[in-house]
């Protein structure tokens, strides 16, 4: 959606340490994304940085009815458009306290979280932080889903998680590597 193209680009050209990209995630790496969710039996599913909402649609087309799903989106615009176009969906502001937006709605643990976040562009401890949150909220066997424009961040992943695995898709601006994480 070409809106939502200058939406990014807008936001990117504004805060580029906290926006990763200048577009919005293509269809392709969310075909990719979503194909690596176990959707009938994940009961709780969380997003963080979900931007535009291109993975949002997706993960409400194929959640089961009665998973839980929360988004998690630091900049207030990208937050605004969220609650307007998906206003069932729960929009929380800040990863580094997604295990208290956990704990506030009840939530004993996640069985998948899908990052759009840009953890390249984040200082260390930021990004110490958000993935110590993301590995403390996930269930045994729960599957962490990211997407980086480089292989920064494997190590550090191969240190949290049981096993990483390692996708690509070059249909993305920019093409995009996918990690996907077991504890």
């Amino acid at each position: 959606m070409l809106t939502d193209m200058l939406v990014f680009l807008k936001r990117f050209l504004s805060e580029p340490g906290r926006v990763g990209s200048i577009a919005p995630s293509s269809r392709f790496l969310c075909k990719e994304i979503m194909k690596q969710v176990p959707w009938q039996t994940a009961k709780t599913i969380v997003e963080l940085g979900p931007g535009t909402g291109v993975f949002t649609k997706a993960i409400l087309r194929n959640k089961r009815s009665d998973a839980r799903f929360i988004a998690i989106e630091r900049d207030a615009q990208f937050r605004e458009l969220l609650e307007q176009r998906f206003p069932s969906v729960i929009v929380k502001q800040e990863a580094l306290n997604l295990n208290d937006y956990l704990e506030e709605l009840k939530i004993d643990q996640v069985d998948a979280i899908i990052s759009g976040l840009p953890f390249a562009v984040f200082p260390e401890e930021l990004r110490d932080g958000i993935l110590r949150e993301v590995h403390k909220a996930l269930a045994p066997g729960g599957l962490f889903i990211t997407f980086q424009y480089s292989l920064q961040l494997h190590a550090e992943l191969q240190q949290r998680f049981s096993k990483v695995d390692i996708g690509f898709t070059a249909l993305n601006i920019p093409p995009a590597f996918i990690y996907i994480c077991h504890k």
